[in-house]
This record gives structure tokens, sequence and C-alpha cells, in this order.
């Protein structure tokens, strides 16, 4: 059975970016980094059981939105602490629950909740809750709950 990795370009931070990113997520760890010449080539890391590939190879290329990270959340803590962490040192807030981190790799911050509120069969609910949503940048799980009820 084929596998499927993310295989991140980085200029020269993939050792920076492994580490950074096996910190804020708790089921994370870093599982190999490969060295030539006293200089990091790739690495290979797991966030919550997904495997990643990160290699340095220059700048001829960088990250942007047409690829990001969704990640889905049960809490409004879940929410709060892994944008703080990956928005942190240089990341930039998005709309509607995305984010970049500071290496420009663009994620999706996304309660589990939002999916059925936005495609409640009462349209009137689920446009309260898309309307809710596109006035944040970070989202407020509590606020969308109460934009979908109508309270």
């Amino acid at each position: 059975m084929p596998t499927i990795t993310p295989f991140l370009w980085f200029d020269t931070q993939a050792e920076e970016a492994m580490n950074f990113y096996a910190s804020i997520f708790e089921r994370s760890r870093v599982l190999s980094v490969s060295r030539a010449h006293g200089r990091v080539m790739s690495g290979t890391f797991e966030l919550e059981g997904q495997k990643f590939m990160a290699l340095n190879a220059g700048p001829h290329h960088t990250f942007n939105e047409a690829v990001s990270f969704f990640v889905g959340c049960e809490t409004q803590e879940e929410i709060d602490r892994l944008w703080d962490k990956l928005s942190a040192d240089g990341g930039s807030p998005g709309r509607c629950g995305w984010l970049k981190d500071k290496f420009g790799l663009s994620w999706q911050i996304i309660p589990n909740a939002l999916g059925p509120m936005l495609s409640d069969r009462d349209p009137g609910k689920a446009k309260r809750t898309l309307d809710a949503m596109l006035q944040m940048d970070k989202l407020d799980l509590a606020k969308l709950r109460a934009a979908h009820s109508g309270s």
C-alpha cells in the first residue's frame, strides 16, 4: 500500500522547523536528521501520527496559501494554544482560522464543531455561523456556537 508524506522545502531552516513543530504538538517527534559536510540536508518528523519530510534546498521555492495544514481542534483551549504557538516569533494571523508560521507555512486551526454548524440543514443557522466566522481571525468557538443558535 502506498503512503503519502508531506514534503516541505526550506531554505536553511529544516532542523529548526522540525524542532519547532515537534515542540508544539503533543504526540510528535523528530525521527531523523541527515547531515553532509556539517550541515543539515534533510530530516523526517512526525506530528500527531502524520509523518513529514523536510529538506534544506535553498530559497528557490517558498510556501504559499495554496497548501496549508488543517488542524481540527476539540476545544477553545486547543485552538488558543496552537494559534499562539504557531503564530509566535514572526508568524502572522490570517482570516477565518488561517495563520502563517514564522517559516511562512500556512495552517488552519479549526474547531471540529465548525463543519457541522456550516452544513446545518437550517440555512439560517449555517449563514449566521458563516457570517460570524468571516469576521474572525482566530476562531472563537463560543461565538460561533452563539451565532449558530441565534443567541
